[in-house]
């Protein structure tokens, strides 16, 4: 660690009212926001801090060295996305604005009117949910990695959630799940995953379809994988998926706010874990999230 690097992650925590820690890739404290250092005790730089000693308390944000970007680099980055959420946000926007000015004409159904209208404002507020989320995963205030779960449970109640969704769109859902096989992940974020996977294949699969819900012990660790045997992605949307704003089907392109699996990946790295998409015309999607060993 060199005296730039620390005096970069100083400045970028000491105005901070929130309980912020910078520390390097062996967890050893690099910066200190004055609520954090509080906290601590006033923990000397240098002084290795454990998983245990942030989970046991909710107020703290973890950042780590090596992954805090160049000031340039952050700049782009928030520009870009900038453009992109106010791009995404104009299209129900100007739905509901139509809506609005044809309520007015003469035979209109006042009901149908509203009704697209509720659905055309839950969509800008899931969107800019996920915009808000997935900030917060970045910048460390979600923290996804205290602690493991037993995942069965979790997806039980998840896959009974989105059963009748499910049936409205002529999806089947299947559960292949191991008992007893723990994932590094809260109880939360594993939801957040699952939720994302299943509600993109409900999505998009198509009707008549089935989403499968796996997990098992892959030797190097467990696998969760949701795959369907819908339609497919062409093999150059593919790479992409995970990209934020991107949707494969553009002809759909109003449906979800495409941050689902940009969400996902986020989770899983931060975890530890890796994520991949596999998919060919006419035969299906297929997501595996692979977490390492405890």
């Amino acid at each position: 660690m060199n005296e730039e690097s620390q005096e970069r992650a100083g400045r970028l925590v000491s105005g901070s009212e929130d309980a912020v820690v910078v520390l390097d890739n062996e967890r050893r404290l690099v910066a200190a926001s004055p609520y954090a250092a509080q906290l601590l005790g006033n923990a000397h730089l240098g002084t290795r801090i454990g998983e245990e000693v942030v989970a046991a308390e909710d107020e703290f944000l973890v950042l780590y060295l090596d992954s805090l970007p160049e000031l340039s680099a952050y700049q782009e980055l928030r520009a870009g996305f900038t453009a992109a959420v106010s791009h995404e946000l104009r299209t129900p926007l100007a739905r509901l604005l139509v809506l609005l000015e044809n309520a007015t004409l003469p035979g209109e159904s006042i009901d149908t009117v509203v009704d697209q209208a509720r659905a055309e404002v839950q969509q800008a507020r899931e969107l800019i949910d996920d915009v808000l989320f997935l900030g917060e995963l970045e910048t460390g205030r979600q923290v996804v990695s205290l602690g493991r779960t037993i995942a069965k449970p979790v997806i039980d109640e998840i896959v009974g959630e989105l059963s009748e969704r499910a049936d409205r769109a002529q999806v089947t859902l299947v559960e292949r799940v191991e008992e007893e096989i723990e994932l590094p992940l809260r109880p939360r974020m594993l939801r957040v995953v699952v939720e994302n996977l299943v509600t993109n294949a409900i999505r998009y699969a198509g009707p008549g379809t089935t989403c499968t819900v796996e997990l098992a012990d892959a030797g190097a660790g467990p696998e969760l994988v949701v795959s369907d045997d819908g339609k497919g992605v062409a093999a150059a949307d593919v790479p992409r998926l995970f990209e934020r704003f991107y949707r494969a089907d553009q002809a759909r392109s109003s449906r979800g706010t495409g941050l689902g699996l940009a969400i996902v990946k986020h989770v899983v790295n931060a975890a530890g874990g890796t994520v991949d998409a596999t998919s060919e015309p006419g035969q299906g999607l297929t997501i595996r999230a692979r977490f390492p060993r405890s």
